[in-house]
């Protein structure tokens, strides 16, 4: 059994042929016991074909060009096939027309899709996209689609976790979205074979906003400490307001002071997130309309990607060894409302925006050790 297709023209494959009736010049790619034929559109008197070679005509040398070019691109898709590791003859022909319809690679193709893709969402999920297309490019081993192997997927996996990223986080931002730009391109024919049906990429389950929060003690001493310059000033009043409000970055970055209304007294921001559409509720505590207050209603935003930059600083600043992001103080303040006692998970799933307390429960159902110590010492001595 050949390991490797063997590819060569056959002429006169029916026998049809005499001194005054032509026949065909065909591709023959034989593999397996399989063989599939594809046309040259080149046909010839049998004097005119000698040894795999169109002879005794005055356009010989432009047939023979033509015959070597397509013997050349057919076995690049052959190449490209058996660097896939799977191996159809079948579907030469369409890959060939593919091959010859402008040699796009899979970072271009990616290009594409993610526009697709992108249209519609919202525009975090929009930014996602672009900020893995980025990544993706200067990373650089997955660049035609024949690098799409399962060692360079073993290769990604491995360099994320160089950078220290743990397993939900590997698959949710980055594998995610390279396995639907390889099942676009199986789905367009530009590959056979999806590596991640073979390569196991671990998914552990995301533990959601108990991982990536600040203790009291730890918002407090931001909220409260001096900072040596403006400008991380006011990025940490941008993290205190959006602690107290549980606003992801999106949302905070289009908060608007008019959509604010009084409700029994109280201060109240209603809007709907971007990522999700979901409407939700926050009423505006103290700390929060103190901070609105000093900016006269306009908020210092900046760049997601300056924020997080000067969050690293402040963190810093307060001793704080926690690769802290605009996302924490989503999950520093939803984790304090529940922590606090008073605010059931049902409040905090409106403050959130979730579709459903279900969601907020998998994400911040765990409590703060420390809020596990001081309802046990309660009743120590009691039971």
């Amino acid at each position: 059994m050949n390991k490797t297709p063997l590819v060569e023209f056959v002429y006169n494959r029916h026998k049809t042929a005499s001194a005054t009736k032509e026949a065909a010049v065909e591709l023959r790619v034989t593999f397996e016991r399989k063989q599939k034929y594809m046309t040259t559109g080149v046909r010839l008197l049998p004097k005119q074909w000698h040894r795999g070679t169109v002879t005794n005509r005055v356009d010989a040398i432009q047939l023979n060009q033509t015959l070597e070019k397509l013997m050349i691109d057919v076995r690049q898709v052959v190449v490209n096939m058996m660097t896939e590791g799977s191996i159809d003859i079948f579907t030469i022909p369409d890959r060939l027309k593919r091959l010859r319809s402008g040699n796009i690679n899979f970072l271009d193709f990616c290009d594409k899709r993610m526009k697709i893709r992108q249209y519609g969402k919202a525009e975090d999920s929009q930014e996602r996209y672009t900020r893995f297309m980025k990544f993706f490019r200067g990373w650089g081993k997955i660049a035609e689609f024949e690098d799409i192997t399962d060692l360079n997927i073993i290769a990604l996996d491995e360099h994320l976790a160089a950078r220290g990223l743990k397993p939900y986080s590997k698959w949710n931002n980055y594998h995610r979205f390279l396995n639907s730009f390889i099942l676009d391109a199986i789905d367009e024919g530009y590959i056979k074979r999806n590596p991640y049906k073979w390569v196991r990429i671990e998914k552990e389950k995301s533990k959601g906003g108990i991982g990536k929060y600040l203790s009291p003690q730890e918002f407090a001493t931001v909220r409260d400490m001096e900072l040596p310059t403006e400008s991380l000033q006011r990025v940490r009043d941008l993290f205190v307001f959006q602690t107290y409000t549980c606003l992801s970055y999106v949302d905070l970055s289009t908060f608007d002071a008019e959509k604010i209304e009084k409700v029994k007294g109280m201060k109240v921001y209603i809007g709907t997130r971007a990522k999700t559409s979901q409407t939700f509720t926050i009423p505006l505590l103290k700390p929060a309309l103190a901070i609105l207050k000093k900016y006269n209603n306009h908020l210092p935003i900046i760049s997601n990607v300056k924020y997080n930059e000067y969050l690293k600083v402040v963190a810093q600043n307060a001793s704080i060894d926690k690769p802290v992001s605009s996302h924490w103080a989503r999950h520093t303040g939803a984790t304090l409302l529940l922590n606090s006692g008073d605010v059931p998970m049902n409040i905090v799933q409106h403050i959130l925006g979730h579709a459903s307390q279900r969601m907020t429960e998998q994400v911040y159902a765990k409590r703060l050790d420390e809020s596990i110590v001081d309802a046990m010492a309660k009743i120590d001595g009691k039971i």
